[in-house]
C-alpha cells in the first residue's frame, strides 16, 4: 500500500531509479498509444473545397434549422473563399457509428 501511495502523489526523489522508471512508463505511454483511443485525429479547416463541392465541419452548421441549412452553408463558403457561391444542396455525412462527421455542400454545376 506504501508502494502505492508513493506512486499517486510522486514521492520518489528526483534522479531515482523509481523516479526514472516512472518517466520512462510515462513516455512510453505517450508514444506508443494510438491515436484512435482517444479519437484525436487532426482538425481541417472549418470549410474546404473538395472535387465536387465544399466539405463543411459539423460545427459551423450546429443548431441552424432544416430550411436554413443553404443559406448558412453559402454563407460560411462565401466568408472563406470570398466568392458569391450558391449552394444547391446540403447532405449530411455520417461515420460508421451513426455520428455526424460533417456536410457535402454542393453548387450549381
Amino acid at each position: 500500500m506504501g508502494a502505492l501511495k508513493r506512486f499517486i502523489f510522486w514521492d520518489f526523489p528526483r534522479g531515482s531509479w523509481q523516479y526514472d522508471v516512472m518517466v520512462g512508463l510515462i513516455l512510453v505511454f505517450i508514444f506508443v498509444t494510438p491515436k484512435t483511443i482517444f479519437r484525436d485525429q487532426p482538425k481541417a479547416a472549418s470549410v474546404n473545397i473538395i472535387r465536387n463541392g465544399f466539405w463543411i465541419d459539423p460545427q459551423v452548421l450546429t443548431g441552424v434549422p432544416e430550411n436554413e441549412l443553404l443559406s448558412k452553408a453559402s454563407t460560411a463558403v462565401n466568408a472563406k473563399y470570398k466568392t458569391h457561391t450558391i449552394i444547391m444542396s446540403v447532405d449530411p455525412i455520417y461515420n460508421d457509428e451513426q455520428e455526424l462527421e460533417g456536410y457535402m455542400a454542393y453548387t450549381k454545376p
